[in-house]
């Protein structure tokens, strides 16, 4: 059977990680999970190394696209999943995500989550997402700002190194799909530390249309105007 390996990027999540791991540690394909310590200050990398995980310590902030290529570079795995660390106990709900990669079904899966329990934000940074998907890669996201995936080895060597900060998953969705990999989105269960409708919350979604925009014009530069005309690598 081909060899799952779980990377999951943590700044500052002592409060979910130890939960996060033992819900990996739950799933039976699970052979490897690696944690970047992404220059925590809280005991997230101790808490890690405690539950069981393999932990690379990065000795400054990188973001969250800088600790998964840090990951994924020691990663082992034929098939890699991509996992946030405050998912909690509801991480061993990767297993649906595992199972049609695993199963040859789908080259790259993405995570949709219930509605969210609290107000967050107007929906900008998601429809900005899902309208730069559609565009440039002729996919229609549910999900286009999930962080929770998984996918073959072939993909992963396609799409390295990922993009900083929040604009991550938009890019790599978009590389995938212009690549004609089978992309599949499947609803879960999974749940995690939301943002409500604070200035702290204003501030993140703030960050995440900046870095969306960003990873966008990119794409613009790259691909032009003519965005993508053919979309029979994607399923929605």
């Amino acid at each position: 059977m081909a060899k799952v390996s779980v990377v999951i990027p943590a700044h500052n999540e002592a409060n979910r990680i130890s939960d996060t791991i033992k819900g990996v540690q739950r799933i039976p394909e699970v052979s490897e999970i690696l944690v970047i310590d992404d220059a925590s200050t809280d005991g997230t990398a101790e808490l890690a190394e405690q539950t069981g995980a393999t932990v690379i310590r990065l000795s400054k902030n990188m973001g969250k696209g800088g600790a998964l290529n840090a990951g994924v570079a020691k990663a082992s795995g034929d098939i890699v999943a991509l996992l946030d660390g405050d998912l909690g106990s509801s991480s061993s709900e990767a297993r649906a995500l595992i199972l049609p990669v695993l199963h040859n079904t789908a080259d790259m899966t993405i995570a949709q989550f219930p509605r969210a329990k609290k107000k967050g934000g107007f929906g900008l940074v998601k429809n900005l997402a899902r309208s730069g998907i559609r565009y440039y890669a002729g996919l229609e996201s549910n999900a286009p700002l999930s962080g929770q995936r998984v996918m073959t080895r072939q993909v992963l060597e396609t799409v390295v190194p990922f993009a900083s900060g929040y604009g991550v998953e938009v890019a790599l969705t978009i590389k995938v799909a212009r690549a004609g990999f089978r992309v599949l989105e499947v609803p879960t269960q999974m749940s995690h530390a939301e943002t409500g409708r604070d200035l702290r919350g204003f501030m993140h979604r703030g960050k995440q249309f900046v870095h969306v925009a960003r990873v966008l014009a990119g794409c613009f530069v790259q691909y032009g105007f003519n965005g993508f005309t053919s979309a029979k690598g994607c399923q929605k």
